[in-house]
Formats: structure tokens, sequence, C-alpha cells
């Protein structure tokens, strides 16, 4: 079981954060050859309190603002991307655990810093039994999973005469295995691997309909009425996935920085990088290109926040458009590590140079299905031309 000697306070999280940077990045390298995050990152950062921000304050945890959030996965994420991506992983099934029954909160959250992964790749099945399921099948994707101490695994259930429901079923990783087939270009050490469940049976209490919670309806009594639980998950999931990119491009930009006065540009008379004209172009529109990102994350992040607090409810072109905002800010990320990758030469080919290691994280991250720029601005322009969205994930 996970434990935490952390302050039972968020205040200073973002500070605690920022001061593990150093050991991070030193084993953001290994983490990659290992393709799963140090054990010493994992409790590095299970001791600064990341895996607290969305545990209900009722087991100890901070129910942190979502822009500390932000701000909090950004500093992991510009450490080492891989680590970054495990930790809003984990942050955001933490917030998931807590709107299951509140039996299910019970058992999961027997410490603020427990950690617990999942995926909403629904490959297993579940087979109704007396008094809750039987699941089988294997799920990809589970990052971290084995450094969690539960996982959310999507299973599909017969409903009947309709169309299959889909599940979140709490399971302890005790009761799963894990194939190691985690062998990737980017976010290489998030230890992404699959889970297996093989006739694992799962009280009802530990089981999470998607269908309802998607519309804004889940079985947790205690935190039904609290605001902080009432911000839509997927549209969380664009504020985590943001931080995650801002920090990879943020990191990349400081590193050619700090790069452009120590080498020249080859077979030119250019003894240092930062002289030449090129070189200003590139770094401006690279810094232009992140700045726009973060002004984007900081819009929608403000309007999660926001309609919380009052109990407004979110119309479907603004969930459909910080979707999109998700997407563009990524792809806007994603050119600006591009641009730095292109311009920081070949020695930054070397696999110990943290700026080729970005540009392939980013390259992966705006891969992923939920976030992928081109998928999500066509979700967005099918609704501002008057078109159903095309999918529930919103």
């Amino acid at each position: 079981m996970a434990g935490s000697s952390a302050s039972r306070s968020d205040t200073d999280l973002v500070e605690r954060l920022r001061a593990l940077r150093p050991l991070i990045r030193s084993h953001a390298l290994r983490a990659e050859q290992r393709r799963r995050v140090t054990g010493e990152v994992v409790e590095a950062l299970t001791d600064a309190g990341i895996h607290r921000m969305n545990v209900p304050r009722h087991y100890g945890g901070y129910q942190t603002s979502l822009r500390t959030q932000v701000d909090a996965l950004s500093e992991v994420s510009a450490a080492c991307g891989s680590a970054g991506f495990m930790a809003l992983i984990q942050a955001g099934c933490a917030f998931i655990s807590a709107l299951f029954p509140d039996e299910a909160q019970d058992e999961i959250f027997t410490g603020p810093g427990i950690r617990v992964g999942g995926t909403l790749v629904p490959g297993s099945k579940a087979v109704a039994v007396d008094g809750g399921y039987v699941v089988s099948g294997k799920s990809p994707f589970a990052t971290g999973c084995q450094d969690a101490d539960w996982h959310l695994l999507t299973a599909l259930a017969d409903s009947g005469d309709g169309p299959p429901e889909m599940l979140w079923l709490a399971i302890p990783m005790a009761d799963l295995k894990v194939l190691d087939d985690w062998d990737v270009s980017g976010l290489a050490g998030s230890g992404s691997n699959t889970v297996v469940a093989q006739d694992v049976h799962v009280p009802a209490r530990r089981v999470l309909p998607i269908g309802p919670l998607l519309a804004g309806t889940f079985p947790s009594q205690r935190n039904s009425a609290d605001p902080f639980y009432r911000m839509p998950v997927l549209l969380l999931f664009c504020a985590w996935t943001a931080a995650n990119a801002l920090g990879l491009a943020r990191a990349a930009l400081a590193e050619f920085g700090e790069s452009i006065h120590r080498r020249g540009i080859t077979y030119t008379f250019y003894e240092r990088q930062h002289e030449a004209p090129v070189t200003h172009l590139q770094f401006a529109e690279a810094s232009m290109k992140i700045s726009s990102a973060e002004l984007i994350a900081a819009d929608f992040v403000a309007l999660i926040e926001s309609k919380a607090a009052v109990g407004e409810p979110y119309t479907t072109q603004e969930r459909a458009r910080i979707r999109a905002q998700c997407g563009y800010l990524v792809r806007m990320c994603k050119e600006a590590a591009d641009l730095i990758g292109s311009a920081s030469g070949a020695s930054s080919l070397h696999r110990e140079a943290p700026v080729q290691r970005i540009v392939r994280d980013l390259n992966a991250l705006s891969l992923h299905s939920f976030v992928n720029p081109t998928a999500n601005l066509e979700l967005y322009g099918r609704v501002l031309s008057g078109l159903d969205a095309g999918t529930p994930f919103l």
C-alpha cells in the first residue's frame, strides 16, 4: 500500500514538486530504458503529495484547485514527460474513484497517497452475477500499472436488448496480471502496459456505470453535492493533459535557451548559435506558440472552475470547444518542440539529450485518441455547424 509523509496542505505543493525536478530529470533516461518510472521518483512524487490532489478531504486528500493541479503536473512533466503522464493519469483516476459508491471509497482510500490507475479502453467483458460482476479481458495502455494499488478497469456488460453498458470496475492490482508489453517511441517510461483480468469477481459497490457519469450522475452520496466533484471528468482530463504538454514544451524552450550559448552552427561562421538571426526567429516563434498554448489552457481551466463553483451546466458547445482547445494547444506545443528539435543540431539526437525525448513524448501525446488535434477540431466543427457531436465523450 502506498503511503505519504507529505504535509496535509497543498499550499506549497507546486514548490515541493519544483524542488524534485532535478531528481526526476536525472532519472528520465533510466525511466525510458526501463519502460517505467523509477521507484525513487514514484516514492518522491507520492511523498510530495501529488496523489492527494483529487482525494476527498474526508480521507486526508487536498481537493486541489484545478489551476494548481495544472501547475503541479506541469512541473513534473517539465522534468520527465513519462513521469508527468503517469501522475496525470493517477490524479484523474483518484478523482474518478471519488465518484464511486462511498463503501468502495472506504476500500480504495486507505491512505491519502494511494495510487489508482485506469483506462477508458473497454477491452474486457463483465458478466452480471449475484452481488456484482465477474470480469475477464485485457486492458491496454494502463499507465503506471506496475506502481498502482488499484486499477479502474473498463468493461462492457450485456444490458439486454440495448447496446452493452460500459462500466468502470475498481479492482486491486493484486487481482490483475500485467503484460510487460509497453515498448514504444514516445512517453516510453510511462509503463503503460496491458493489464489482464481473469474471472475476477467485483462486488456491485465497486462498479461505476460510465453512461450516467457522462450525464452528470454518480453514486457517491458523500461527494455528490460537492462542487469540486461536479466538474466533468472528461473536461478535467483536457486540463491534466494540457499540463503534460505545457511542461514538456517549456522544458524544450528552456533547454534551447541554454544550449544556444554553448554551441555554434556547424559549417557556418557562427561560433555561438545565439548570434544567428535564424536562431532569433526560431526562438521567438517557439516561445509564441507556447505562450499561446498557455493562454488557451488558462481560458478553459477558468471556465471549468467557474461553472463548477456556481453549479452552472456546461453546454455541448462549451464541452466540444474545450476538447478542441486541448487538442489545439497540444498541437502548438508539439510544433514548438519540433521547431526547437530541428534547430538543436545533430548533437541533440543523443539519448541523454532531453530535447529529442521531449519531441517524441509530445508526438506520442498528440496521438492519444482523446487529445488528437484533428479529431477534436472535427468534433468542435460539427457542433458549430449544428450537428450532433458524434461522441458521448464530452
